[in-house]
């Protein structure tokens, strides 16, 4: 269910078929634009769903944000971006991942993905990098460079009170590190420096799950206890 909050930011979600995944739908309310975050895996693809989505929602979307490389959180994002003719940002660090998702996986979930298809960028790609502050929707978005789960994960803080995590954060809990390209010791530094310092009241948009705050995570997640205690890595 959409909701828009009292300072106008409209916050919907189409929840992928595939490993749950938050594919947020974010807009300025009366801005009329729209901004998909990391539409993943439908029946194969989700863009249908996240574009009827936001028909229902009068918007038009404008762009697509990749918080990070791995396929259940960009599988629709070429025939998104095709159907559109919008741009996708991703970080710089996980760009070839677009085209070669097969880099980030292991060798069980390159099996599950069929023969027949492939990945290719799409036509505009937009580098982001850390501190980066762009405006897409009608809103302000600032970047926040935070590897651990793969190199180039991202946060978002959207005008200063919503914070996308993608994989970085959870409610209760932090992404994995296991994976090709993740490391552990930069998920510290990236919580450290990145997610920690944020306040209390921020809100939280995850990748997967329910969203929570920046002091409720403080209070009560122990991965970003341990990671604030140098514990983690």
């Amino acid at each position: 269910m959409a909701e828009i909050t009292g300072n106008g930011v409209l916050i919907d979600r189409v929840i992928a078929k595939a490993f749950a995944t938050n594919c947020w739908i974010l807009s300025q309310a009366g801005s009329g634009e729209g901004l998909i975050v990391d539409p993943g895996i439908g029946d194969p693809y989700l863009h249908q769903a996240l574009l009827d989505r936001c028909r229902e929602l009068r918007l038009r979307p404008v762009a697509a944000l990749i918080t990070h490389g791995h396929l259940d959180h960009m599988f629709s994002i070429a025939p998104l971006c095709e159907s559109e003719r919008i741009p996708a940002f991703i970080h710089s660090d996980d760009r070839a991942l677009l085209a070669n998702p097969e880099r980030a996986l292991t060798k069980s979930t390159q099996a599950m993905i069929p023969r027949e298809i492939t990945f290719t960028e799409p036509d505009e790609v937009v580098e982001l990098s850390d501190g980066l502050s762009i405006e897409l929707a009608g809103l302000c978005l600032t970047i926040h460079h935070a590897p651990g789960h793969t190199p180039g994960s991202v946060v978002a803080l959207v005008n200063g009170e919503y914070l996308v995590s993608g994989d970085v954060l959870f409610a209760g809990s932090i992404g994995r590190t296991d994976l090709p390209l993740g490391s552990l010791s930069d998920m510290e530094s990236s919580l450290r420096a990145k997610i920690i310092p944020l306040p209390d009241e921020v809100i939280v948009l995850p990748g997967h799950g329910r969203t929570t705050t920046i002091g409720a995570e403080r209070r009560n997640n122990s991965f970003l206890r341990a990671a604030m205690e140098g514990r983690l890595g």
